[in-house]
């Protein structure tokens, strides 16, 4: 058994219908079921463990929810993180058998091990607010596949078709009414919001989307925000071989709304309009100079949030 004196690392393997608990330095790994009883039962256990230093459970799809809220509601060291992480850890483990007893094993050492960062997680409105923007997201993508099916669906089924179409739309609709009250209600957000939107090429949706799923903006430095959404350059180096700088993991749809911000941005924001073209007149490819720019908007935005400022006034 783990003297109570040693700081303790649990590992949590999530599914729709079970919770695998291990951790870090034993074999004997605890299964509940994935619902409130079982979610109870983790909560009580782990309140009991007198040095218990993280709790990670992967990303599962918001099966994790219901659990990471309680863990974090007694006030116990959880961190959600990306299951690309975790596999890769488990690769460099030469660990490549899967099953749920042995993912949770991974998921504690990779707690050990790797002692990700514990961040405030989004509560109460928030978590509304970002399921209504994946919700929205959602939509979008069922309202452009439905669309290109016009060229090709049966003509005696294209009624129904648009039918379909004019409810998705209608929907978004709400849903973006929705966001937008729920914003205005809140000063803090809606002051956020204004804020963002004064940048030139932010508009509604990429606010929405920072709101929802970056709550980190404005506390942290630009280099550990990049890093987060997945904006900062890795190197390929090896020997006297260097490669090409790469951006990986990090959070893609933060990253999909910043995009579209920048290429917005490069027309009608002067600053990053002016480092955009200074970039392409010392040769960078397009693709290169544009991921620069969109990680030179998210340092603004992060820097405006952090102090309290505006477009104007950054």
């Amino acid at each position: 058994m783990t003297q109570p004196s040693e700081a303790i690392f649990i590992g949590i393997d999530v599914s729709k219908t079970a919770l695998d608990v291990a951790q870090w330095n034993q074999e004997i790994v605890e299964r509940q079921a994935n619902d409130a009883d079982g979610v109870a039962a983790i909560v009580k256990r782990l309140q009991a463990e007198p040095a218990v230093a993280l709790i990670v459970v992967e990303a599962s799809g918001g099966f994790e929810q219901a659990l990471v809220s309680e863990l974090a509601a007694v006030g116990l060291p959880i961190v959600v993180v990306n299951p690309t992480r975790v596999r890769n850890f488990a690769r460099a483990l030469g660990q490549l058998a899967k099953t749920d007893k042995i993912d949770a094993q991974v998921i504690a050492q990779f707690a050990q091990a790797i002692r990700p960062e514990v961040r405030p997680l989004a509560e109460g409105d928030q978590q509304l607010i970002k399921a209504l923007v994946t919700r929205r997201r959602q939509l979008i993508d069922m309202q452009t596949a439905e669309k290109n099916r016009r060229t090709s669906i049966n003509p005696s089924l294209l009624p129904r078709l648009e039918k379909h179409i004019a409810w998705i739309t209608a929907e978004l609709a709400e849903i973006e009414a929705e966001l937008a009250d729920w914003i205005d209600n809140n000063a803090l957000w809606r002051e956020t919001r204004d804020r963002l939107e004064s940048v030139p090429g932010v508009g509604e949706v990429t606010s929405f989307t920072l709101l929802a799923e970056l709550p980190e903006l404005g506390t942290l430095s630009r280099q550990k925000i990049a890093a987060l959404v997945g904006l900062a350059p890795f190197n390929r180096d090896s020997g006297r071989f260097r490669g090409r700088r790469h951006i990986f993991g990090g959070r893609s749809d933060v990253r999909s709304v910043l995009y579209m911000a920048t290429l917005s941005g490069i027309r009608y924001n002067p600053m990053l309009k002016t480092f955009y073209d200074r970039l392409i007149a010392n040769g960078k490819l397009p693709k290169v100079a544009l991921t620069a720019c969109m990680r030179k908007l998210l340092t603004l935005l992060n820097a405006i949030v952090r102090d309290g400022s505006s477009w104007r006034a950054a």
